[in-house]
């Protein structure tokens, strides 16, 4: 799908809660500067509360706007298998490159279950499938061994973001992985460690604010210029980290607020950044010099 940084992009929404979309259009302007995919839809996106209608038009905004300069990948995933068949016929429709789907959150699930649960889903597109494992979310884990099993009997299951923050897990999964199975690091702080492993790049909160700083960082890496990499990652992981201070994506709306390319709303049940949250994010911009 890609290698280096795919940005997972908020969703800009107005005082009325309705969302902005031109302030998406000028956002995604900014971001195709510099990132080598586009992330529609994640939980950064605030996915779980944009209806059908919106859901569509957001992804034929950026699909839009994109003009194949890089891939726009659609978050789709859901607990209901059939949920996820109509969004994913949305994405279809609206002109996407791909899908990103999380394991089944809530239900749940066995190793068992999670292979017939996503074989399911990827006999019915066409589009490329990343699989999303977010074990903090989903209340559950996609092992190793069951992601390979999943990848392989799917020719339209390219990857896996891995966010379960095990290093020993995603290591174990990339020595043991077939070799053309793309990993993503869905910790920000986490990208470095991943790709020297052998990764392939990183679903990226941070690169919302820093998509110039995320793709120097990643693709230092695909060049193996590991000096510049860990530079750039020292310079940047106090404020990666803090950018999880609070549920995401309430740190990284206010980000992006104070650079003027959305208004920090957010839908309930999420709620604006706290008085402690802004300042820590406030000091780590001025002792960045980010404005």
């Amino acid at each position: 799908m890609f290698k280096g940084v795919g940005t997972a992009i908020i969703t800009p929404f107005k005082e009325d809660y309705n969302v902005d979309y031109d302030a998406l259009e000028k956002f995604v302007d900014f971001q195709l500067k510099f990132v080598d995919a586009l992330i529609v839809l994640g939980t950064t996106g605030e996915a779980p509360t944009i209806n059908e209608k919106d859901r569509e038009k957001i992804v034929s905004t950026v699909v839009e706007i994109t003009n194949n300069k890089v891939p726009v990948i659609v978050g789709t995933g859901s607990n209901n298998p059939e949920h996820v068949l109509q969004n994913n016929k949305l994405a279809e429709k609206s002109g996407a490159n791909g899908l990103l789907i999380v394991s089944p959150y809530y239900n749940k699930s066995t190793q068992k279950g999670l292979v017939e649960y996503f074989s399911y889903i990827a006999q019915r597109t066409d589009l490329p499938i990343i699989l999303y494992n977010v074990p903090s979310r989903t209340g559950g884990n996609i092992l190793p061994d069951t992601s390979i099993e999943i990848y392989e009997k799917n020719e339209n299951v390219v990857g896996i973001k891995e966010a379960s923050g095990n290093i020993s897990q995603i290591a174990e999964l990339i020595a043991k992985k077939p070799k053309n199975m793309k990993i993503y690091s869905g910790n920000d702080d986490q990208a470095l460690p991943l790709m020297a492993l052998g990764g392939d790049g990183v679903i990226s909160v941070f690169s919302n604010v820093l998509p110039k700083q995320m793709r120097d960082l990643t693709h230092a890496i695909l060049n193996n210029d590991y000096t510049k990499a860990q530079e750039i990652n020292n310079k940047y992981n106090t404020l990666m980290r803090n950018l999880f201070i609070e549920v995401n994506p309430i740190p990284i709306k206010y980000a992006v607020s104070k650079l003027g390319y959305c208004k920090n709303i957010l839908r309930l049940p999420l709620v604006p950044i706290s008085e402690l949250g802004k300042k820590i994010i406030d000091n780590l911009f001025e002792e960045l010099m980010i404005i």
